[in-house]
């Protein structure tokens, strides 16, 4: 397992991404191979171009693929991660959102797989920044004993605030998410007294779970990633804890450090 050769998929299949999903349908139960796409989409995977082929060999020239096993091997060993397979595909460049708040980068975590989706424009630190925000989710819900689907929002924005946090620890604050700096420290706590912790036991297929957590509708922008990031840093500031130490630890712990 580990980093999957997706570029040569993409070399021959970059302007038939259906066909590209349809060696995922492994990994996605239930699902057809266009159902994949529409899914993986929503979270950053790229709508073909016209000059799809030179993003392709720009982004073998900037070592994407080689940059992100180095980081796999070394936090699969550091954080004592699962060995799961990482498919990486070039990212949607014409999402204004993407490019705004994660600077045409993301990632989509589960327990056993992980999928990323990077631009031409994102150098070798952003990238092992991003790497280590996934895996770092990869890790948590591996680790932590709650199944993903009984998810509410205070645990969704804890593990927001995990891989964040675990980027500050490795990358140092230059490489955080734009979200991190939106608020300051009051806002953030009056945006957990107000808006998150009234709504913390909000299912994930609630529809104001995803509002709160990426602050759509009337909701400040990014509110939940923002406290989460906020609640974690507080915490391990107060129990001097490393990324390793929390991979595990209780959500309800990390956010009574503000109460």
């Amino acid at each position: 397992m580990g980093v999957i050769r997706t570029d040569e998929w993409l070399h021959d299949l970059y302007h038939k991404p259906i066909e590209i999903c349809e060696k995922l349908i492994v990994h996605f139960e239930d699902a057809s191979a266009s159902e994949i796409y529409d899914y993986l989409t929503q979270y950053g995977m790229y709508y073909p171009l016209r000059n799809g082929n030179m993003v392709v060999k720009k982004l073998q020239k900037n070592k994407v693929w080689e940059i992100v096993q180095e980081e796999n091997l070394r936090l699969q060993k550091v954080w004592e991660g699962p060995n799961i397979p990482i498919y990486i595909f070039p990212s949607d460049i014409l999402n204004r959102k993407l490019k705004q708040d994660f600077n045409g980068k993301s990632g989509l975590a589960f327990k056993d797989k992980l999928l990323l989706f990077i631009s031409e424009d994102n150098f070798e630190k952003e990238i092992r920044a991003l790497f280590t925000h996934e895996y770092n989710h990869v890790c948590r819900l591996f680790k932590y004993q709650k199944d993903e689907d009984d998810y509410v929002l205070l645990d969704t924005i804890i593990l927001e605030g995990l891989a964040e946090n675990a980027v500050r620890e490795r990358m140092g604050e230059e490489f955080l998410a734009a979200w991190t700096s939106y608020y300051s420290n009051e806002e953030l706590k009056k945006m957990w007294n107000n808006i998150v912790f009234p709504n913390r036991n909000i299912l994930k297929s609630d529809i104001k779970h995803q509002n709160i957590l990426y602050g759509l509708r009337f909701y400040p922008k990014m509110a939940g990633y923002s406290v989460g990031y906020y609640l974690v840093k507080n915490y391990i500031e107060a129990t001097n804890k490393t990324s390793k130490d929390l991979l595990n630890i209780n959500t309800d712990n990390i956010a009574q450090i503000i109460r």
